[in-house]
């Protein structure tokens, strides 16, 4: 970039940051930084500037750059949740291209700091992910690369299925267990001992203890599941799952409020380059990079499309209330107050079950679609199936609902997992693959239950084959 461009994108930061500021955004200190399209795409394949490294990262980037070089797609900036945030900026980027990014990586900042779903994320996530890649690099040298690739082939295969609500390294009914056992609470001391002189005898006339289930309940962290119970685990291996789902907890409040995030930081750049004293060329040029952005996909869902709208839509109606939202206490003009409120305490599925309208899925011409033969035809224009379908699609993440249910299976050590069927069928030939990868983890047979073409069925990997039985 030569000197005068930079000055000239300088002061745009500073003018673009003032009035974000005056707007009410409240961001994280920025870092920007001005980035070669390999660099680009290197960080948006593996996730982050530093991170371990693995083949499946190195297909995504090869998958992005074709697609670069060939003119169908670009990325044009990569932001960072982090504090400072940082924001890493295209080099071929024109001027006013980069003062739409900036904006919108602004609104993105706010999000991350404000979205209570962010609320207990690791904002040292760089760092802790460098040091990490470095303990991973350290177990490839001291076990081989092929061994520890393999390892993380089974991990990754797995990784969504963690449980983000869980707050502390331990599960909640661990707690309950030692309590209902009468376990001291509090911090251990080398005179523990003594308390428990007076129960000695007791305990030798107890009843021997009935067998405990594992889990008491189903319990949705199967990778914390497999570091606390897998007996086929060595140490360095419990650290990379460890890794790995330290890294998967990071990334899981950006799952779940992608078309929120997305419609926000559109909201946000639209206006805040409306305040701004640009020229003729350069509005062309916003107008035509804006309507890319944000055009409706004839195909799929276009989730800046969706969040601008939805986000538009509750600052009109809080602004022009209706009589009986007044009577439930709305008072004109409060629009620009409440989708404040509504970045603040929503997740993608809140906000669509809360927010997405009739009147709006009707205006968009939303619809549902399936393949009947060879084609496909609409199969139903009703606004709530339509509201349903979407909010069922942002479930946990958009990732199936699988539980452990038993952890010592026909009291042989075997696994039992249950996906929890909502409608939608898993992908069998994917199932059939992953199976192998948890067998490998756990050490014993796994069995998984779901549902096919309406019944119930039960998948097995002894180590050998996967079976299936209808249950």
């Amino acid at each position: 970039m030569r000197q005068d461009e930079k000055k000239a994108l300088e002061k745009a930061i500073g003018e673009i940051t003032e009035i974000a500021s005056g707007f009410g955004l409240d961001f994280f200190p920025m870092r920007y930084e001005i980035c070669p399209a390999d660099i680009i795409y290197t960080f948006g394949a593996y996730g982050m500037p530093t991170r371990f490294s693995h083949w499946s990262f190195g297909k995504h980037f090869y998958k992005m750059k074709v697609q670069y070089d060939l003119g169908l797609s670009k990325i044009y900036e990569l932001v960072i949740n982090s504090d400072p945030c940082y924001a890493f900026l295209l080099e071929s980027n024109s001027l006013i291209q980069n003062k739409l990014i900036v904006a919108h990586v602004l609104a993105h900042s706010d999000f991350f700091k404000n979205n209570v779903r962010f609320m207990n994320t690791n904002r040292d996530m760089v760092e802790s992910m460098a040091a990490s890649a470095e303990r991973i690099r350290h177990y490839e040298i001291q076990y081989g690369k092929k061994r520890v690739e393999s390892f993380l082939d089974a991990v990754l295969s797995i990784e969504e299925h963690i449980d983000p609500s869980l707050l502390r390294p331990q599960f909640s009914w661990m707690e309950e267990e030692a309590e209902e056992e009468g376990e001291r609470p509090g911090r251990s001391t080398p005179y523990d001992d003594l308390w428990a002189l007076d129960k000695k005898n007791e305990r030798r006339a107890a009843a021997p203890k009935k067998r405990k289930k594992l889990p008491p309940r189903p319990e949705k962290d199967l990778l914390l599941f497999l570091i606390h119970y897998s007996r086929a685990l060595e140490d360095w291996q419990r650290d990379i799952v460890a890794i790995v789902r330290e890294e998967m907890l990071y990334f899981w409040p950006q799952l779940e409020t992608k078309i929120m995030n997305e419609g926000w930081a559109t909201y946000w750049h639209q206006r805040i380059l409306r305040e701004m004293d640009l020229s003729p060329d350069e509005a062309i040029e916003f107008a035509k990079l804006n309507a890319s952005v944000i055009q409706p996909s004839k195909t799929g869902l276009n989730p800046y499309h969706l969040g601008l709208k939805i986000f538009e839509e509750i600052e009109e109606r809080w602004n022009r209330p209706t009589e009986e939202m007044k009577k439930r206490g709305i008072r004109p003009g409060t629009g620009r107050e409440k989708i404040f409120e509504v970045r603040e305490l929503e997740s993608d599925q809140s906000f669509l079950r809360n927010y997405l309208t009739k009147e709006l899925i009707q205006r968009e011409d939303f619809y549902l679609f399936e393949k009947q033969d060879r084609d496909y035809k609409i199969s139903s224009k009703q606004w709530q199936e339509i509201r349903d379908h979407l909010v069922n699609l942002r479930v946990n993440g958009g990732f199936p609902y699988i539980t452990v249910t038993d952890g010592d299976y026909a009291q042989n050590g075997e696994l039992y997992l249950q996906h929890h069927y909502e409608g939608i069928e898993l992908d069998i030939k994917y199932l059939e693959k992953v199976l192998p990868y948890i067998y490998r983890l756990w050490g014993r047979p796994v069995h998984l239950e779901t549902v096919v073409d309406e019944n119930p069925v039960r998948f097995s990997y002894n180590g050998k084959s996967v079976g299936r039985d209808y249950l």
